[in-house]
């Protein structure tokens, strides 16, 4: 029981730091690109109550961390208008690219943090402090959230920038599907594990990106431990 509210105590908070940066980095992006939708809404705010939704921060994930699979969860969305955008084009594309975009950056401060604190090979295979456990926790949260959200299936980020860089002919049909996004992300994360559980989606997909990045942010970690 112990364990399990340490381990709740250093996952929710990277989580939620994860998650309020990337939707408020979302907003910010899009003020800047025209639509003050967000700012509108008071929604530019570092103040989780603004962004959390309890169930995907902090439910959902928790479940995943409890289970031992890998964290991720959602907040409530930034409000984006696109035709208030200057340029709703490309600005959808900037907008999406940026909340992705402040979790690398976060994942960034995290390993360099973790170069200053410790060695990370002594963090990988022995046994780390507190702080040490954490970081790594806030690099992989925010690494994993970024790929995720970069998974060209809407309403995700990377549906946004797919649709961006499609001819306007095949955008215009690919954002057709954006209503049935949804269900066709939970029939990839709960039906189809259930009825193939083989599959394995999140552990083929999602988790070896995940793991070859933060190879190269550990990497960063060592050379500033070295320093």
């Amino acid at each position: 029981m112990t364990e399990t509210l340490i381990l709740a105590a250093i996952l929710i908070p990277c989580l939620v730091i994860a998650i309020v940066f990337h939707e408020v980095a979302h907003g910010w992006t899009a003020l800047m690109l025209g639509d003050p939708t967000a700012k509108e809404q008071r929604r530019l705010s570092l103040n989780p109550i603004r962004h959390v939704d309890p169930v995907g921060t902090l439910l959902v994930p928790g479940g995943l961390a409890l289970a031992g699979l890998p964290v991720f969860g959602w907040a409530k969305p930034v409000p984006v208008i696109k035709q208030r955008l200057d340029n709703p084009r490309f600005g959808m594309m900037a907008v999406a690219a940026a909340g992705p975009g402040t979790n690398f950056v976060l994942a960034l401060i995290g390993a360099v943090l973790l170069g200053l604190s410790v060695d990370v090979n002594a963090a990988s295979v022995g046994t780390p402090d507190l702080f040490t456990t954490a970081l790594v926790y806030f690099i992989s949260i925010n690494l994993f959230l970024a790929l995720f959200n970069l998974l060209p299936i809407p309403p995700f980020d990377g549906s946004h920038i797919v649709e961006g860089l499609l001819p306007r002919s095949a955008a215009r049909i690919y954002d057709k599907l954006r209503p049935f996004g949804m269900i066709l992300l939970f029939a990839l994360l709960l039906v189809v594990p259930y009825v193939f559980p083989e599959a394995n989606i999140i552990e083929r997909f999602v988790v070896p990106p995940v793991e070859w990045a933060m190879g190269y942010y550990f990497a960063v970690a060592d050379w500033i431990a070295a320093l």
